[in-house]
């Protein structure tokens, strides 16, 4: 819930409200309020500008889930999971989402050619849950991102399986299938 909304509107929003008792109670000759107003108002109103400059804003749905969808997030991975709440809230001092693990793949040559996270979308795919990341990527071809699939599908850990595709406009889509191994055979669950 907390990364729902932007800390920086919500620091910006109090510290310029305090602030602006603050100098009215100063006008006014109110000592405490003047007090309450400066030494709390201006350290939050810093605040939120600093958080306001620092943050990543949330990465928007493709289309919105359905409820059928939603249903079928108990079987998401623990990586699913964390990925779509991590991309879904407000993000403070970092670059760009999934940066770090686009490096760790190799996908991110430097931060000039990093592919952006520019949508999400929840889907089944024969009936399993399936996260799909959708990513801008002019500098890094369609082919660089198949030859990491294999290394994909090690990373984002057991129970993953990993689909790729283009979109077109230098757009491309990886598609996180959740599946469970059954003594070496993958075997796709169903709902």
């Amino acid at each position: 819930m907390l990364g729902s909304f932007s800390l920086g509107t919500v620091g910006l929003l109090v510290g310029s409200l305090l602030t602006v008792v603050g100098v009215v109670a100063y006008a006014t000759g109110n000592a405490t309020l003047n007090l309450a107003g400066f030494f709390y108002g201006v350290p939050l109103l810093l605040g939120g500008l600093a958080l306001k400059a620092a943050e990543l804003k949330p990465v928007p749905y493709r289309e919105l889930p359905t409820a059928e969808v939603i249903a079928a997030r108990s079987q998401a991975t623990p990586t699913q999971t964390q990925i779509r709440k991590d991309v879904t809230r407000y993000r403070y001092g970092q670059e760009a989402h999934l940066d770090s693990t686009l490096a760790s793949l190799g996908l991110s040559p430097s931060e000039d050619e990093r592919p952006v996270l520019v949508a999400i979308a929840e889907a089944l795919r024969n009936g399993a849950y399936t996260l799909i990341l959708e990513f801008d990527s002019p500098a890094v071809p369609l082919e660089v991102w198949q030859s990491k699939q294999l290394k994909m599908e090690t990373f984002f850990g057991p129970g993953v399986a990993v689909a790729i595709e283009a979109l077109g406009d230098n757009r491309v889509q990886v598609a996180l299938i959740r599946h469970s191994v059954v003594t070496g055979v993958t075997v796709q669950q169903d709902s």
